[in-house]
């Protein structure tokens, strides 16, 4: 296994150990460590796609969501994609010692605030392998030792994949207990992570509402929660009706199990007769199923001959139909009066993740911006590239629908904190 301590404690004082050589390790060091990693996940996919079969058999066994298994799922091109966001992360411009503010204080002191790691990292997860490395990647480049807690489902995965991130780390000089893995089996060892108050600086969990429910109940370390995303496409009056259904197809279809992908389509009135009939055949090709208002069910009653709209296959929308994440080919569909009251069903309704509109109206563009509070919101585009990657950052831990500290993309200048410098010449303060 990836990880050799005994007790989850022990593991993260190890890690505190750790962190305090690695926050001073010079980024060429660092970026060997990265570029070793990247290698070593090439050289060593068979070892790992043999450990994620075992997962990928036990989670059929258990008759886990097709969504689920395509988040645990691992390949050759995967494996391919995830080693290329390594080399990437190590392409980056190193955050620490980053030179935030400098400047010459009344007193005559000099005063520089520079960026610094935050320390010990722990990231929980779940069913998800990929974070396994792309965590580690973001923690090491920013000089943070990093505790990972994956679930149960992937144990196989994880500990293939930890343990390359461990030995590529070390072997480039960086302290062994840099990346340590727990077995991810219950919720007793959750819970004492998220009280090592003395070790650990902060965890980042990814995953569902369970997961945030039972951090919530115990951690005493901070938590930044790379939350779900409850996203929305508003179609506004002004819309190009073809870009509208096309940005929808891709936020909803084109990998519908992550928390960036559409979960609820809100159209303009003034283009919802057109629009509504186009678009419900366009999903229903793509096996998506429709929960509708009452007004998108009579639009497609009305419209189903000319669209050849399958109108026994829409469901009535309920409360929870708008408030919840499906991770699934799943989408709710409303007709909403103006672009306030698409601001309105958001605000109330998402989750602070991404949010699109679609339109060629500057004055509605603008607005949305303005009134939509979400860490990320799309004029023209799919909600999909909300993502480290797309966002040049490489990779990222999660995505924070938070306000303090980190929001949006959790990438290497998350990851850090910062600290002053200050320099004198035997001041004495009056």
């Amino acid at each position: 296994m990836a990880a050799l301590a005994t007790s989850v404690a022990e593991q993260c004082r190890c890690a505190k150990r750790a962190s305090r050589a690695l926050a001073q390790a010079p980024t060429a060091v660092k970026d060997a460590a990265l570029l070793a990693m990247a290698d070593a996940l090439e050289q060593r996919a068979e070892e790992i796609l043999a450990a994620n079969r075992l997962d990928m058999d036990l989670a059929r066994e258990s008759a886990i969501s097709a969504a689920l298994l395509d988040r645990l799922r691992l390949d050759d091109a995967r494996i391919g994609a995830i080693a290329q966001a390594v080399r990437q992360i190590a392409a980056l411009g190193d955050p620490v010692g980053e030179l935030i503010e400098g400047r010459r204080l009344a007193n005559g002191l000099q005063m520089r605030k520079v960026r610094v790691p935050l320390g010990v990292v722990a990231v929980v997860y779940e069913a998800r392998p990929n974070v396994t490395i792309d965590a580690a990647a973001l923690c090491l480049k920013s000089g943070n030792a990093i505790v990972l807690r994956g679930s149960s489902s992937a144990i196989h995965s994880n500990a293939a994949l930890a343990a390359v991130a461990r030995d590529s780390a070390h072997a480039a000089g960086l302290p062994r207990d840099c990346v340590c893995l727990l077995p991810g089996s219950d919720r007793q060892e959750l819970a004492e992570l998220a009280t090592q108050q003395d070790s650990v600086d902060l965890i980042i969990p990814r995953g569902g509402e369970g997961l945030k429910a039972a951090l919530g109940e115990v951690a005493t370390v901070p938590v930044i929660y790379a939350a779900s995303g409850n996203c929305h496409v508003y179609v506004d009056q002004g819309a190009d009706l073809q870009m509208a259904h096309d940005v929808v197809m891709n936020a909803k279809t084109q990998r519908p199990g992550v928390c960036n992908a559409a979960e609820t389509l809100l159209v303009h009135e003034a283009v919802a007769a057109e629009f509504i009939p186009r678009m419900l055949a366009g999903l229903a090709g793509a096996g998506v199923q429709v929960r509708a208002d009452e007004a998108t069910m009579r639009i497609a009653r009305a419209g189903s001959e000319q669209a050849a709209i399958d109108v026994a296959g829409l469901q009535e929308a309920t409360d929870e139909d708008w408030a919840g994440e499906y991770l699934s080919l799943t989408l709710a569909v409303g007709v909403v009066a103006d672009l306030a009251q698409a601001i309105e069903h958001i605000a109330r309704y998402g989750s602070g993740h991404s949010e699109a509109i679609v339109t060629r109206d500057v004055a509605s563009a603008r607005a949305f911006q303005l009134g939509v509070d979400a860490a990320c919101v799309y004029v023209n585009a799919s909600t999909r590239f909300t993502d480290g990657g797309e966002f040049g950052m490489g990779a990222e831990i999660g995505n924070s629908t938070q306000k303090l500290h980190a929001r949006g993309p959790i990438g290497l200048r998350e990851l850090c904190t910062f600290k002053y410098l200050l320099e004198g010449d035997g001041h004495v303060r009056a």
